[in-house]
């Protein structure tokens, strides 16, 4: 059964102001409906008590889709279910492949009909969208568990007119807490790249003082845009999502030259490789096993090709455990991408991996999910072999291989159900911090690219 989305109580619509006005009108929000519900006609409700998320969104999409009438959420830059049926409506109606995500091909029919609509519309468009209500909200993910603020940055194609500002405020109400609502302040703040920069010195006065501060970072971050250093130098956490990378193999380079800087990191694709790498440390949990991982030489990672980074991080946190140093770097394409990496462990044994993107034909929604992989040894008589993968297709191709006879142990990955960004973001936002394991794994990946460019 699907479960319902929660009613979503309305404290404040959308709602135009100038930006010396925001903090004034969201006091008055609260002011207006009575903070504590003392008049006892509606349930109390919790103002932003937990931090402040800013969001800055690369794209025009959800833009787009509302000023052409096909979703009506806030513009909070997080791909949630709305956002997904939107784009399948989108997609449906002008014949682009059906995927729920922004395709370029999406993108460009989107562009296309916002530009022949323009040539006889009045007013502003970006002003046109309304959130209905009574239809599920795109940060429920976060606002149902935290009472918090988010800042959305929305760059806009076109003239530079400055920034335009919008505060909203919006309650979901849970059948099991009906007694109280936990609300999340909405400012949306839209307008050029350059307006965005020029305002960027007063976006660290609308974070909450006192609390956690994160920054969600959905382009790749940039260490010399302007805009991205201010807010990570005042934000607790800079979350970035490497499954979206245009360029995953320079990004992820991006991201270690971030890391060295001192700028805290937290990568929602790193989130999504947990099972795999909580599987691979259980199969060398027993004391013969643990003292067979010397033992392994031989490394093979199938994922969805399209995207590496999840293979290159799962990859970068085993060498990084097991003290693998990179010496060498090879890539080939064709129906299969192929990477081959050799390192030298440290009694000086040669350690081969092998990283594959494979054509699949339902493609998931996270570009580059890993398959599977095998972890082996050229000495028949090590007792290290795992094979792990989360489908039966995946095994079977491991086994072609010779995985079945190297292999002394198979283990599947369980489908994940927290694997969309706004349901690791939930997660993200309860802690924050540097991340060692991540940062290690980012390190030896640096190596390896670096070999590439040497």
């Amino acid at each position: 059964m699907t479960p319902q989305a929660p009613t979503i109580f309305s404290l404040q619509a959308p709602k135009d102001i100038s930006l010396s006005e925001i903090d004034a009108e969201l006091n008055q929000i609260w002011q207006s409906y009575g903070i504590t519900g003392e008049d006892g006609g509606l349930p109390a409700a919790t103002r932003a008590t937990t931090f402040t998320l800013v969001v800055y969104e690369p794209e025009e999409t959800q833009y787009l889709l509302a000023a052409l009438g096909f979703y009506n959420g806030p513009i909070d830059g997080i791909l949630g279910p709305q956002m997904d049926t939107a784009l399948r409506q989108v997609q449906k109606k002008y014949g682009v492949p059906e995927t729920g995500t922004a395709t370029p091909e999406t993108l460009a029919v989107l562009r296309e009909e916002f530009s022949k609509r323009q040539g006889g519309a009045t007013g502003d468009s970006a002003g046109t969208y309304s959130l209905n209500a009574a239809s599920p909200r795109i940060a429920d993910e976060i606002a149902l568990r935290n009472p918090c603020r988010i800042i959305a940055l929305f760059p806009i194609a076109g003239e530079d007119e400055g920034v335009k500002a919008q505060v909203s405020a919006y309650c979901p109400i849970q059948k099991q807490s009906s007694s109280t609502l936990i609300c999340c302040e909405y400012i949306t703040l839209s307008g050029t790249a350059a307006a965005l920069e020029r305002i960027g010195g007063m976006i660290p006065a609308l974070l909450i003082g006192g609390l956690p501060k994160f920054l969600w970072w959905k382009a790749t971050p940039d260490p010399n845009n302007p805009l991205f250093k201010r807010l990570a130098a005042v934000c607790n956490n800079v979350i970035v999502d490497s499954c979206n990378f245009n360029e995953p193999e320079s990004d992820l380079l991006s991201l270690q030259e971030l890391v060295e800087t001192g700028v805290p990191l937290a990568d929602l694709n790193w989130r999504r490789l947990a099972s795999w790498q909580e599987l691979t440390a259980e199969a060398y949990d027993s004391p013969h096993r643990r003292a067979a991982l010397k033992e392994i030489d031989r490394v093979t990672i199938d994922y969805e090709k399209g995207n590496p980074a999840q293979a290159l991080l799962f990859l970068g946190w085993l060498a990084s455990r097991l003290q693998w140093q990179p010496v060498s770097y090879q890539k080939e394409s064709g129906d299969y991408d192929i990477t081959r990496i050799r390192f030298v462990a440290q009694d000086q044994r040669q350690v081969e991996a092998e990283l594959a993107g494979v054509p699949v034909a339902d493609v998931g929604q996270i570009m580059g999910d890993l398959i599977a992989l095998r972890l082996s040894s050229t000495n028949p008589q090590a007792d290290c072999g795992t094979v792990i993968c989360s489908e039966t297709g995946g095994c079977m191709r491991m086994e072609t291989h010779g995985g079945a006879q190297s292999a002394g142990l198979f283990q599947q990955v369980s489908s994940l159900s927290e694997q969309k960004a706004e349901a690791l973001l939930s997660q993200q936002v309860q802690r924050w911090g540097r991340e060692s394991l991540f940062e290690e794994s980012l390190v030896v990946t640096a190596k390896i690219f670096k070999l590439d460019n040497n």
